[in-house]
């Protein structure tokens, strides 16, 4: 008689191993710039194109600067030769997910004091944009990281579902929130905007919506929502 042999299961490891990270910058040829932009990129680009969508924003005395998310990967098949594929980027699937977001807390917060603290006085405002994908990335970063945030910006997205916003101790209730919300984003409707409100309103968190003409995108029609105080 042969006996069932029950297949060995695998046993999940972790080790931490130094990344290089790479980011992209636009403005602050002073040298000590006076207000910071972190633009935080969506699923599937990457942070040298995504941040000429914000030259605008930039100038001698105002720093723009992309990170770029750590996990690159080619955005067609292989019917595509290897060296004619577009690469992307995304901050985190499903797969190992907290060890993902401790991952990118940590490297954004080591860029934060990169740029910020290399002179004698720190920058007066210190902004966050997430996009996309990058809202969520955005929203876990002030949350969870330690450097000076003034104001988040969620541009085409929302707080991911597992936010806590009743914590007292929550960075998120103390820190001026902005959304941002193209008329014809085919990811966000009005329905879902409605229940993010709900959730913040009975948070007693305060935010402010400003709305533009456009899909989902970077539309230079709404950065005058950006120069107003959040």
């Amino acid at each position: 008689m042969t006996e069932t042999r029950t297949a060995p299961q695998p046993h999940s490891h972790h080790l931490r191993v130094q990344r290089t990270a790479r980011y992209y910058t636009l403005g602050g040829e002073s040298g000590a710039p006076k207000t910071v932009w972190f633009v935080l990129h969506g699923f599937g680009q990457l942070a040298g194109q995504f941040i000429r969508y914000f030259a605008d924003l930039s100038d001698a005395d105002t720093l723009v600067v992309a990170p770029e998310a750590m996990n690159r990967f080619y955005l067609t098949g292989t019917e595509t030769p290897a060296r004619d594929r577009p690469v992307g980027a995304t901050w985190m699937t499903r797969e190992d997910r907290d060890s993902e977001i401790a991952d990118y807390v940590e490297y954004l917060d080591a860029l934060h004091a990169e740029v910020t603290e290399s002179g004698s006085e720190g920058p007066s405002a210190i902004n966050v944009i997430g996009f996309s994908q990058g809202a969520a990335t955005a929203t876990r970063w002030v949350e969870h990281g330690s450097g000076r945030i003034d104001r988040l910006v969620l541009w085409g997205g929302l707080m991911p579902p597992e936010t806590d916003l009743t914590r007292p101790e929550s960075r998120l209730r103390r820190t001026p929130l902005l959304f941002v919300v193209g008329s014809r984003d085919k990811y966000i409707d009005e329905d879902m905007i409605a229940k993010q409100r709900e959730r913040l309103d009975a948070a007693g968190v305060t935010y402010q919506i400003g709305r533009f003409e456009g899909g989902h995108v970077i539309s230079r029609s709404a950065f005058s929502h950006l120069r107003t105080p959040g």
